[in-house]
């Protein structure tokens, strides 16, 4: 089916664009591509090799390389565009704008300005590793890349360890033996997690395991490609809320809620925070009482 050439209300459109297979793409997003009157792209090149390969002729429509390291320069012609009534569509690399993409501050400024943001909605890494991966999906975060330095990495890794859902990230090859071996230090060898990589190309590969396995196993064997990991999220051993109170009240007796909390946790196996949280609300009902 070739591309419907339309008129587009004036507005900024973000389209979505393979992560690897060409056929991904929707057919509402080649219509926008063959109608937009401003084209804007993080990779210019791999957009035009797109459009070619779908049969949109880009005619004498500019093409605009919009990406980190020129953003502020050329955002404002872009935004010149829109305020001239134009339609201007804006592409990620791969992927959905927004989603670890230099298009937020475009769209950012569109809407702050007043302009239409529409999305033509499509592939997505996230999305699609969430779906082969194998853990739950019902809760998620995506955290993007995490920084290259290890001791940042792990303070990093450190305030994502109680978050109740899967957590996802985008990894280089180069560094996600290193990464893995920092998250199994910081959230549990033992975590259930997923290696996904070249996802919808001919080398799609999925890796699942322990942390401690896939450290160990991506040391071993380096790999190639566009990578997300995901883990899955903290299991907290089973105890009734009775026996946790009983057991904190006990020792709130002799000690201070910190202290309490401390010793209950190691004791109960159970994560710190939970049992800080819990100890602060029995000390406060033991002084209201007593008042």
């Amino acid at each position: 089916m070739n591309p419907k050439r339309q008129a587009l209300a004036p507005g900024l459109y973000l389209v979505a664009t393979p992560i690897g297979t060409a056929r991904d793409i929707t057919l509402r997003t080649l219509d926008i591509l063959a109608s937009a009157d401003v084209i804007a792209a993080e990779d210019t090149r791999s957009l035009r090799k797109l459009m070619d390969i779908h049969g949109i002729a880009l005619a004498d429509r500019p093409l605009v390389s919009y990406h980190d390291h020129n953003g502020e320069r050329v955002r404002p012609r872009l935004m010149r565009a829109l305020e001239e009534g134009k339609s201007v569509v804006y592409a990620s690399e791969a992927g959905t704008p927004m989603v670890a993409d230099p298009g937020f501050d475009l769209a950012r400024a569109a809407v702050e300005a007043g302009y239409h943001l529409i999305s033509a909605p499509g592939p997505s890494a996230v999305i699609t590793a969430l779906t082969v991966a194998g853990l739950p999906t019902d809760h998620f975060f995506f955290a993007g890349f995490l920084p290259n330095a290890s001791g940042k990495r792990k303070t990093a890794l450190e305030t994502l360890a109680e978050v109740p859902g899967t957590l996802v990230f985008y990894e280089s090859p180069k560094r996600v033996a290193a990464m893995l071996r920092d998250a199994a230090t910081v959230l549990g060898g033992e975590r259930q997690a997923a290696v996904c990589r070249e996802l919808t190309k001919k080398f799609e590969e999925v890796l699942r395991g322990t942390l401690n396995d896939l450290a160990t196993l991506c040391s071993e064997r380096p790999l190639k490609g566009e990578i997300v990991v995901l883990v899955d999220r903290g299991r907290l051993p089973k105890i009734r809320e009775f026996d946790l109170d009983e057991r904190l009240m006990a020792v709130l007796s002799e000690h201070s809620v910190r202290d309490a909390a401390d010793m209950v946790a190691a004791e109960l196996g159970l994560k710190r925070r939970q049992v800080y949280q819990r100890a602060l609300e029995l000390d406060r009902k033991q002084k209201d009482d007593a008042g």
